[in-house]
C-alpha cells in the first residue's frame, strides 16, 4: 500500500494517538513512522513471549504493521489504538509461535534470552561496577521471565514491565479479569521463586 508524505507530524513531538492514527488512515507517512517508533520496541518485547528468537518476534511485527495499515479504516476507536494494536500482534505472535512449537525443540526457545538483556539493560549508566552489576540482574530477570509460562509471561511483561492497567491487558489478550489477576499472581510468585534462586 502506498504511504503518503506530510510534514504534519514532526518525529519528536507528542501527538496524541488519536491524531496520528487519522493521519494513518490518510497514508500520511510521518504519522505511520511516529507510530512504528513509539510502539515497535514495546511489540518485539510481547511478540518474544510467542516465538524463539528475535527474528522472528521482528517478522511478527513487520507482519502486524501491514496488518494494520491494510485494516486501519476499521480501528473505530472502541478502544485504544495501543490495545487494537497489541490484540492484532497477539494473534500473529500467537499462530505464528503455534507453528514454531510444532517444529522448534523448547529449550532453544528458553535459550535465547540475549536480547531480553539488552532491552531491560538499556539506559543502564554509572560506573563501570554499576553497569556489569546492573547487566547481571537485568539477564537473570530476563532468563527468569522468559522461563515462564506463556500466558504468565505475557501478563506479567504487559503488567510489571509495560505498566498496563489490568482493563488493558484484558483486552489486549482477550482474557476475564479473574483470568489476569490468576495469571499475574502465579506469575510473580514463580518469578519471584526463580529470581530467589538465581539471585540468592
Amino acid at each position: 500500500m502506498s504511504v503518503t508524505v506530510s510534514l504534519d507530524f514532526p518525529l519528536t513531538a507528542e501527538v496524541p494517538d488519536a491524531c496520528l492514527v487519522e493521519g494513518l488512515a490518510a497514508r500520511d507517512e510521518d504519522a505511520y513512522l511516529v507510530l512504528v517508533r513509539r510502539y515497535t520496541p514495546l511489540m518485539l518485547r510481547v511478540a518474544a513471549t510467542y516465538v524463539r528468537d528475535r527474528a522472528a518476534a521482528e517478522d511478527v511485527v513487520q507482519d502486524t504493521w501491514i496488518a494494520v495499515l491494510r485494516h486501519v479504516g476499521r480501528f473505530e476507536g472502541r478502544s485504544s489504538f495501543k490495545t487494537w494494536l497489541m490484540r492484532i500482534l497477539v494473534n500473529i505472535a500467537r499462530t505464528r509461535g503455534g507453528r514454531e512449537r510444532r517444529t522448534v525443540p523448547w529449550s532453544s526457545v528458553a535459550a535465547d534470552a540475549e536480547w531480553w538483556d539488552e532491552f531491560l539493560t538499556d539506559g543502564a549508566d554509572g560506573e563501570p561496577e554499576c553497569r556489569l552489576l546492573a547487566a547481571e540482574v537485568a539477564g537473570a530477570i530476563g532468563r527468569a521471565l522468559r522461563s515462564l509460562p506463556e500466558r504468565q509471561q505475557i501478563v506479567v511483561t504487559l503488567r510489571d514491565v509495560e505498566g498496563w492497567e489490568a482493563g488493558e491487558v484484558c483486552e489486549a489478550l482477550g482474557i476475564s479479569p479473574g483470568n489476569q489477576r490468576v495469571l499475574l499472581h502465579r506469575g510473580r510468585v514463580r518469578l519471584r521463586g526463580l529470581l530467589a534462586g538465581r539471585l540468592g
